[in-house]
């Protein structure tokens, strides 16, 4: 339009086409519609909040992960939707609430996990997703993104009336294009090459699975380079079987004391990193880095078998902070500060809402909030608190069945067997050493009803009496 205000003498029409001749290739650009962000999503199995060098730990060794940090936003106050891993996974898909999608626990709950003297019988649930909730990855897809899952799935799980691990529950009948390693299985048979995992055949005898998910992921972005696309890397590690490429198992046999309960995962964790590192250098590569959104997180509490969680209470399997707590990075750039950090309590179901508004889509019924404006920089996102539900024994330890609510500073745990409860301010007690309930009665009734209100809303299963 600014084309009709435009007057000149005959002297001076070679000076416009000059002006015309630079500014073509401006218009152009600015015509031409910017290619939605890629999204790159790493989820570590049951990788601590305590487990990385950048989050406090003395005896690890993470650099790529550090690295990383630095050039995104550090999430100090990030939890997983539950203290095992299927409901979280669960949650990310969907975005939806544990209690909601009625699984609770690791997949399959087995009557085996609940102990002989306990006076409750763990809440009923499903044993898979089933495939009529919608996936973010299907959401994606929809929109011409193209989506790959690499490792652990853990949705697709076995009952006497579904059978063992019907393919109609795995992760291409969920949105992805590929799949590569997502099965029933929780945790590998083992972690060298040959795997016998029936999607992930034999390369190289005694090849480390991180580092073979690292190349399928790699060659996914190499085939979708012109993007968009949604990668899901969910590592099987940290998870049992503990082992590790050798040179490492000797590297930390001396690690001993505190940041470690067992030095071969310290090994683990330092193999995790060197293969998240590959991942990274592959955008850079493949110049995408700019462009990309790239989340690393945890699925649950580290396991307390290996890894020491202090200063934080208990691990996996548990309400307390050291089974929900996890680590979280984000790097987007042009978009997150580099070096920042975030307080801001954030949860597994926020991911679809922050992936949908990402790739700017519009938002679908979820319980959790979109993380995009604590990306810009802002301090606080729309709610008033963050709930749990665990109503389940874990297999690998004696925890309350229970249920849990944080509102600013203080977080609040209902125990099922007898109705107490537990109250404690997370910024002067990480710890969760001082309970508070009988000297703030006021506040721990309060928040009891709001989680009261929350498990009648989502309908939530609970468990019995024997």
């Amino acid at each position: 339009m600014f084309f009709r205000y435009l007057h000149f003498l005959p002297g001076q029409k070679m000076r416009l086409t000059v002006v015309l001749f630079l500014l073509a290739p401006l218009c152009a650009s600015a015509a031409e519609p910017q290619r939605p962000p890629n999204i790159v999503f790493v989820m570590i199995d049951d990788l601590g909040w305590m487990d990385l060098a950048c989050q406090g730990n003395k005896l690890v060794e993470t650099p790529r992960i550090d690295q990383f940090a630095r050039q995104g936003m550090r999430f100090t106050d990030a939890y997983a939707a539950a203290p095992v891993c299927s409901p979280t996974r669960a949650a990310v898909l969907t975005g939806l609430a544990p209690a909601r999608l009625q699984i609770t626990n690791h997949i399959p709950d087995q009557p085996r996990f609940t102990p002989e003297d306990a006076a409750l019988q763990p809440a009923p649930m499903l044993n898979w997703l089933a495939p009529d909730h919608v996936t973010i990855a299907e959401r994606l897809k929809a929109a011409g993104y193209a989506t790959g899952f690499f490792g652990k799935w853990h949705l697709a799980g076995r009952s006497q009336k579904e059978g063992a691990g019907d393919p109609v529950y795995y992760p291409e009948n969920q949105g992805f294009d590929v799949n590569v390693g997502g099965c029933t299985y929780g945790g590998p048979p083992t972690f060298f090459d040959p795997y016998r995992i029936h999607n992930l055949p034999s390369r190289k005898p005694g090849e480390y699975l991180p580092d073979r998910l690292a190349d399928e992921a790699m060659r996914f972005l190499e085939e979708n380079r012109e993007g968009p696309f949604l990668l899901m890397l969910w590592n099987y590690t940290v998870h049992w079987p503990m082992e590790a490429p050798q040179a490492l198992l000797e590297k930390y046999k001396t690690r001993t004391g505190s940041g470690l309960n067992d030095t071969r995962y310290g090994a683990m964790i330092e193999a995790m990193d060197l293969g998240f590192g590959r991942l990274l250098d592959k955008l850079d590569q493949l110049d995408l880095s700019n462009n990309t959104l790239v989340i690393f997180t945890s699925d649950n509490g580290g396991f307390s078998g290996v890894a020491d969680n202090r200063p934080l209470r208990a691990g996996k399997g548990y309400l307390y902070e050291g089974g929900i707590r996890v680590p979280m990075i984000v790097r987007w750039p042009g978009v997150v500060k580099a070096g920042s950090e975030c307080s801001q309590p954030v949860i597994s179901m926020d991911f679809a809402p922050t992936f949908l508004k990402v790739a700017g889509l519009r938002s679908m019924p979820t319980d959790g909030t979109s993380l995009v404006n604590l990306f810009h920089g802002a301090n606080s996102v729309r709610r008033d608190a963050i709930y749990f539900h665990y109503p389940n024994y874990a297999w690998h330890g004696d925890n309350r069945l229970g249920a849990a609510v944080r509102s600013g500073d203080y977080k609040l745990i209902r125990n099922f067997d007898d109705g107490s409860t537990e109250l404690y301010n997370l910024a002067t007690d990480l710890s969760e050493q001082t309970d508070l309930a009988g000297e703030m009665p006021t506040l721990a009734r309060s928040l009891n009803r709001r989680l009261e209100r929350w498990l009648n809303n989502t309908g939530a299963a609970m468990p019995v009496n024997r």
